[in-house]
C-alpha cells in the first residue's frame, strides 16, 4: 500500500478497527476516510453505495460487524446474521463497483467446525457442523469469505479474508452481558475487587481451551498482509479456482490455555483476592479453538505480545477508559 493511498477502515471505533487505525498511523499511513455508525449505517445499501461513489477509497479494511460473546450470540441470533450479512454484502459489492484495489475482510475463528481437528487449518472450513450458539454469526462470516472468493474469480478483485483468533486489548467492549470472555472477566474481577465480594462466578466448567491474540498484534498482521507485493498476495486470493483453499488466512498466536487458567491469570492481573466459582450449568461452547498459523508464519509474520503483558495493558486501558464500571 502506498503511504498516500486512501484507506477506509470500516468500524474504526471498535476493538479491531481502532487497533488497525493505530497500526496504520504508526507505519506512516495518513490518508484515511472513516465514518461512525451514526454517520453511515452500513446495513443501508443506498447509503453505502453513495459513500463509496463519493470517497473512492483505494484500500478497505472491513472490520465493521455486530459482535458479542456466547450470551449475545445466543440471545440475538436474528440480528447477528441479518446485520452481518447486510454489512459485508453492501461493502464488498460497493468496493467492486468503485474499483477498490484491495479489501481485507475480518472474520472470526467460529467459522470453523465445532469439532474441527486441532489446530484448525484454513482447509478445515466447511468440513463439519458449527457450534450452535454462534452459528448465525459464523454462517454470515462464511458467506463473506465466499463472497470475496466469488468476486475474485469473476471480477479478478483482490479481496482477502483473515480469521483472527479471540481478540482482546485497548477499546474492548465491557458490556455486562454482550462482551467476550476476557473483557467480561476483567469487569467481573474488578467489580468484585471493588465490592469486596468473596467469589466470582465464571460461566461453564473451565475446561474448554482458547487462544487469545492481542489486538495490536492482529492489526500488525492485517497491515502486513495488505502490504504484500502482488507476487505474494495474489496467490492467496483463489482467482482461478472454485475448489481447494478459500482466500483465507488465520491470524493467531499458535498456542492456547484453559478458561480456568485464563480466569486465574486475569484474577492475578486485576489483583482480586477472592475465589473463582465455575457455573457448569452455563454453556461451554466449542471444546477447543486453536488456530493453525503456520501459513501466516511462513509468510514472515508472528505474534509478539505475551498474554500476561497484553492483559496488563488491557486492564490499564479498562481503568483509564471506564473507571466507574463495576463500582
Amino acid at each position: 500500500m502506498e503511504r498516500d493511498a486512501k484507506i477506509y477502515v470500516a468500524g474504526h471505533r471498535g476493538l479491531v478497527g481502532s487497533a488497525l487505525m493505530r497500526d496504520l498511523e504508526g507505519k506512516g499511513y495518513g490518508n484515511f476516510v472513516t465514518r461512525t455508525h451514526a454517520e453511515l449505517d452500513l446495513t443501508k445499501q443506498a447509503a453505502v453505495e453513495a459513500f463509496f461513489a463519493a470517497e473512492k477509497p483505494d484500500y478497505v479494511f472491513l472490520a465493521a460487524a455486530r459482535v458479542g460473546g456466547i450470551h449475545a450470540n445466543d440471545t440475538y441470533p436474528a440480528e447477528f446474521i441479518r446485520d452481518n450479512l447486510a454489512i459485508q454484502t453492501h461493502v464488498i459489492h460497493a468496493a467492486w463497483k468503485n474499483a477498490v484495489r484491495r479489501l481485507l475482510f475480518l472474520g472470526s475463528s467460529c467459522i470453523y467446525p465445532k469439532f474441527a481437528p486441532q489446530p484448525m487449518k484454513e482447509a478445515h472450513l466447511l468440513n463439519g457442523e458449527l457450534e450452535p450458539t454462534n452459528r448465525p454469526y459464523a454462517l454470515a462470516k462464511i458467506a463473506g469469505i465466499e463472497m470475496c472468493w466469488a468476486y475474485n474469480r469473476q471480477y479478478k478483485t483482490q479481496y482477502l479474508a483473515v480469521m483472527p483468533t479471540n481478540l482482546y486489548g485497548p477499546g474492548d467492549n465491557y458490556h455486562p452481558e454482550n462482551s467476550h470472555v476476557i473483557p467480561a472477566l476483567i469487569r467481573r474481577f474488578h467489580a468484585a475487587k471493588q465490592a469486596g465480594a468473596p467469589s466470582v462466578s465464571v460461566w461453564g466448567s473451565g475446561t474448554p481451551r482458547r487462544e487469545f491474540l492481542y489486538s495490536e498484534d492482529m492489526a500488525d498482521a492485517c497491515t502486513y498482509l495488505m502490504a504484500l507485493p502482488d507476487a505474494e498476495f495474489v496467490p492467496l486470493l483463489g482467482q482461478d479456482r472454485n475448489d481447494g483453499l478459500a482466500p483465507l488466512v488465520n491470524i493467531g498466536v499458535g498456542h492456547d490455555l484453559t478458561i480456568r487458567e485464563l480466569a486465574e491469570t486475569v484474577k492475578a492481573v486485576v489483583g482480586y483476592p477472592g475465589d473463582i466459582v465455575f457455573d457448569a450449568s452455563k454453556p461451554d461452547g466449542t471444546p477447543r479453538k486453536l488456530m493453525d498459523v503456520s501459513r501466516l508464519n511462513a509468510m514472515g509474520w508472528q505474534a509478539r505480545t505475551e498474554l500476561g503483558t497484553g492483559l496488563r495493558r488491557a486492564y490499564e486501558d479498562f481503568l483509564n477508559a471506564k473507571p466507574d464500571v463495576g463500582t
